[in-house]
């Protein structure tokens, strides 16, 4: 048996790396894991940078080698497909100063602007690493993308919503002029019909308009989809009852008609897994930290992406509120 941390060197032995005392240090639990072979005819002489993995890719790195496809790679992250039951599953290698996505294992550096390895590059995930092209990575720490709150039903602090909601909306503009790239604006658009749905606390016809949104929009992960996923993970980090069968719809609805990154997400949201920065606007909601650095963060970490979670966690928000505060 060997860990997630041990590696193995050029000269066949098995080592293991500065990392994993880092992660003893840290008190970081390490992962049995059994020997694998890898693929024939593939040199495993790489020795593995080490990377702190969020818990949400736990088996795909304990489990048996298999190759990936890559999906994308940037020069914050490479994105690679692992085939397996139904519609297989999405692992990242990112760089410290991309989202800390809960399907990521995060670099101990940043970017440099390049990126991480050619697009056509050869993948395989499994047996403790990920390796990509010249790439090899190894989990030195372990993150957990499920915020623990106070409770499960925590109450937000309202100056902190009334905060989070005035940077999102803008003071004084109403929130159904609120427009993401990529997506039909105007009274009969998506984002208006999900307000609406807000404003009568009808979460059926906010799940109806899952329909307009899934899909749509430029990018990996469209715009309307990280609207869904911002909604999901909140219901379900907040506690509305309804939040399971509101994921489960959405979650269906995507199988067919979005990127496989987005559906992984989609998923993560599920089980109430989000970013590092998604999480750190709900701890300063219930008063653990700062939220205009949190929020800052949040809306920093991706070009339009983030401010599309943004506006899910606060119709999750708004509809908890609605459908459940005072019953």
């Amino acid at each position: 048996m060997r860990t997630i941390d041990e590696t193995t060197g050029r000269d066949g032995r098995s080592h293991t790396t500065a990392a994993r005392g880092r992660a003893a240090r840290a008190a970081v639990p390490t992962i049995p894991l059994h020997r694998h072979a890898g693929s024939p005819g593939r040199p495993r002489q790489f020795t593995p940078v080490p990377a702190a993995a969020s818990t949400g890719v736990t088996a795909l790195l304990r489990g048996p080698v298999r190759r990936a496809r890559i999906v994308a790679s940037t020069p914050t992250g490479v994105y690679l497909h692992v085939p397996g039951e139904r519609d297989g599953d999405v692992v990242a290698v990112l760089t410290s100063d991309a989202a800390r996505l809960p399907l990521g294992c995060v670099l101990f550096r940043p970017s440099t602007g390049r990126p991480l390895v050619s697009p056509t590059a050869a993948a395989e995930v499994g047996g403790g690493r990920i390796v990509v092209g010249d790439l090899a990575v190894s989990a030195a720490a372990w993150w957990d993308p499920r915020p623990r709150l106070p409770s499960a039903r925590p109450a937000l602090l309202p100056e902190g919503v009334r905060q989070l909601r005035t940077t999102l909306y803008g003071e004084g503009v109403p929130h159904s002029a609120f427009a993401l790239p990529g997506l039909p604006t105007g009274p009969g658009g998506p984002l208006a019909a999900l307000r609406g749905a807000v404003r009568r606390a009808d979460l059926d016809a906010a799940l109806r308009t899952a329909t307009r949104l899934i899909g749509v929009g430029p990018g990996l992960t469209p715009a309307g989809d990280d609207v869904m996923a911002g909604t999901i993970a909140g219901l379900v980090l907040l506690g509305h009852p309804a939040a399971p069968r509101f994921a489960a719809g959405v979650t269906a609805l995507a199988a067919c008609r979005t990127t496989e990154l987005s559906r992984a997400l989609l998923r993560h949201a599920a089980a109430g897994r989000v970013s590092g920065e998604y999480a750190a606007v709900l701890h300063a909601l219930v008063g653990e930290g700062s939220l205009a650095a949190a929020v800052d963060a949040l809306l920093s970490s991706g070009p339009t992406g983030n401010r599309a979670t943004a506006l899910g966690l606060c119709t999750a928000i708004d509809l908890v509120e609605r459908t459940t505060r005072g019953r």
